[in-house]
């Protein structure tokens, strides 16, 4: 069994320390590393992830927190060079507390551990399914799509539904989410929101704006109408646009 790992920590260096143990561990796979706490929740959140190395003093979400809003999505090791955390963590069950500077063979343990535990709760497979009969086709698997995302606001991490949001404004230093009930304001660029919401739902009309395609009400020329707000189309987004407008046959 191979455990996809991600590390987050907002210090590089505790990233490449992690990466490169990871690499060692036959039985470990790290498909993301990252100084964002709350690009991480997303992940884990959306499913997929066995094993998360978290920091616990970070700026934006502490690992504490983490730990409390992805509610048991995965297992987790966690990382830093400050012990009073340990009795909390353990309470929210993390697997293991790793104490910064971190030595490759507690680290091997820490990962055999939770590899070992994962082994012994894995199901059994399945009996092979009967050969179907011609002419009868199974119904296709459907896959788990996020229906969420997390944004961090002033005060506190907000969860968003993707169905709510209309439209995406960007501005100098942040975005303006706008949803059927509220306008939310983050900290955050437009291509990494881009980037996050799930491409043939969300585009990119113009540099500033993202819109929900489901929510236009009308398309004028270079101009979209989305809840009374007119939304102009760039000229850099204007093909990709119309070429996905005319395959969904609006």
């Amino acid at each position: 069994m191979i455990l996809k790992c991600i590390a987050v920590d907002d210090e590089p260096l505790a990233l490449d320390i992690i990466e490169d143990y990871v690499s060692k561990v036959p039985f470990l796979q790290l498909v993301k590393r990252t100084e964002n706490a709350i690009e991480a929740l997303q992940l884990v959140q959306a499913g997929g992830v066995d094993l998360v190395f978290l920091d616990i003093q970070m700026p934006d979400l502490t690992g504490i927190q983490f730990l409390k809003i992805a509610s048991g999505k995965a297992n987790y090791i966690l990382t830093t060079a400050y012990s009073q955390y340990a009795l909390e963590s353990y309470d929210l069950n993390v697997s293991d507390y790793l104490l910064k500077p971190i030595a490759f063979d507690r680290f091997y343990k820490a990962v055999e551990k939770v590899h070992n535990q994962m082994l012994k709760a894995e199901p059994v497979a399945p009996a092979p399914e009967p050969p179907q009969i011609q002419g009868i086709m199974s119904a296709p698997v459907q896959q788990q799509v996020q229906d969420f995302i997390f944004v961090k606001t002033e005060h506190k991490i907000q969860k968003i539904q993707l169905d709510d949001i209309l439209y995406i404004e960007g501005l100098k230093d942040y975005i303006s989410i706008f949803t059927k009930t509220e306008r939310i304001i983050t900290l955050q660029n437009m291509k990494k929101m881009e980037e996050t919401l799930p491409k043939g739902d969300f585009i990119r009309v113009h540099k500033s704006y993202i819109i929900a395609l489901d929510k236009i009400e009308s398309i004028e020329r270079s101009r979209i109408s989305i809840a009374s707000k007119i939304i102009p189309i760039g000229d850099t987004y204007r093909d990709e646009f119309f070429k996905l407008i005319d395959g969904k046959n609006i």
